[in-house]
């Protein structure tokens, strides 16, 4: 099996005006919404990274006509919230998280049976997360006796409202009861204890389904109709991270990075890297597709490291890998705790990104929710990825302040979110080549 590995050598800085790739989150759900929508949704700007795609062909898999991806461009014939047809086949979600909880709450609702399934590292993932509240709506769904996929469905056309209240802020968990409450009877209502993305309650309201709203409470009715719209996708904010903290921390950086979604619920990691000292500056606020959008320059800037507020590591939870190389380069301490979360994700990102700053020589002390890590100088070595798309990519940007080569394995997964990464880079600035093994 032939694997990819990034060698990255010492850079003096990033410059330029960079688009980095469409919403991951968003392109997930406009493909879903879309699919249960009546009429044609066209989308622009959607992320052609595996994960997404994964989605799409499910989607396909179940009887609905997509076109595209073209340049970005998708069109979707919607076939209604009944319209689904039986897939023929286990549907393989490869990589994505995303993909495999939120139909997990989709499919639940439908009058067939269903199968899903992910590669090895998904397949490790916790699904019960999901399993256990949706069979408080009557649900019926097999897991591993780890609680793991792959996921066996079988449909119930009549799933129960339910109040629920999430043990932990997840914007995965909150998605897959409302896509699995719009087939339910009566009110699903979902309260969150700290605020997470909110992309699929402003993508249902797009789409003409009415929500009630209040802080972290969420309700919908079962039941309602779904009508299509077009999308514009912003740029993914957690793929411009790796840009923001590069040009953070390189010596004479000045980067726009154009058309970047700054939801709220995602900003997080500007507000810490600005707690940290960075230099970034929204410029040209807007509306797009009803999510807030701007361009952002980020110049660098010296960083200082800071205890990160509980309050926005719900905000940032994807963005940590990125912010861990922020803290290797600022004076002082970072401190993250309430980041358990992190230990589930595509690795157990707190183990993995502590043993790789340990391996270029920054102090790092991983928790069981967090990790301290006492700024330093960077010096050379190789990186164990374990296939995770933001271990890799962080620890390339940790490049433009390493003392020699950073030779990163395991890295075909950035393609799962990122597809282009190499060669945005590149063009940035950064001294990035892969290799095959």
């Amino acid at each position: 099996m032939t694997t990819t590995h990034f060698i990255v050598s010492p850079s003096a800085n990033l410059h330029g005006h960079l688009r980095v790739p469409g919403d991951k989150s968003i392109s997930h759900r406009a493909i879903m919404l879309g699919a249960l929508a009546e009429g044609v949704t066209r989308i622009g700007g959607f992320l052609e990274g595996e994960d997404c795609l994964a989605t799409l062909q499910a989607f396909r898999a179940m009887g609905v006509g997509i076109e595209g991806p073209q340049n970005g461009n998708v069109t979707i014939q919607g076939v209604g919230l009944h319209g689904l047809r039986a897939p023929r086949e286990p549907l393989y979600m490869g990589n994505s998280g995303t993909s495999m909880r939120l139909l997990a709450g989709l499919l639940a609702g439908q009058t067939f049976a269903s199968v899903l399934t992910g590669d090895a590292s998904l397949s490790r993932r916790p699904m019960r997360r999901v399993t256990e509240p949706l069979s408080l709506m009557e649900a019926q769904i097999a897991t591993t006796p780890a609680g793991a996929a792959p996921l066996r469905i079988q449909g119930n056309s009549a799933l129960q409202g339910i109040d629920y209240t999430l043990p932990v802020a997840s914007a995965q968990i909150k998605s897959c009861l409302l896509l699995a409450g719009l087939y339910a009877q009566g009110r699903t209502c979902v309260t969150e204890p700290a605020a997470t993305r909110d992309h699929t309650e402003r993508m249902l309201t797009s789409f003409g389904y009415d929500l009630e709203r209040q802080e972290r409470r969420v309700c919908l009715h079962g039941g309602g109709h779904l009508r299509a719209c077009d999308l514009e996708i912003p740029a993914d904010i957690s793929s411009a991270a790796f840009f923001l903290v590069g040009a953070s921390i390189a010596p004479a950086a000045d980067i726009v990075l154009e058309n970047v979604g700054v939801n709220p619920t995602r900003t997080g990691v500007i507000t810490i890297l600005r707690r940290m000292g960075a230099d970034i500056t929204l410029l040209n606020e807007r509306q797009a597709g009803g999510e807030p959008v701007a361009d952002i320059r980020v110049r660098s800037a010296p960083l200082q490291g800071i205890p990160i507020p509980a309050e926005l590591v719900p905000l940032a939870i994807d963005e940590f890998p990125a912010l861990f190389i922020a803290a290797a380069c600022a004076q002082g301490e970072t401190v993250l705790t309430g980041a358990e979360e992190l230990r589930v994700k595509e690795s157990d990102r707190i183990q993995v990104m502590a043993d790789g700053l340990r391996t270029v020589g920054v102090a790092a002390r991983p928790t069981p929710d967090g990790m301290i890590i006492s700024g330093g100088r960077l010096g050379s070595g190789v990186i164990a990825s374990h296939g995770d798309h933001r271990i890799a990519m962080a620890f390339a940007m940790a490049a433009l302040r390493a003392q020699g080569t950073i030779r990163i394995q395991d890295c075909a997964n950035v393609n799962t979110s990122f597809p282009g990464f190499v060669p945005l880079a590149r063009s940035a600035g950064l001294t990035i080549d892969t290799v095959s093994s």
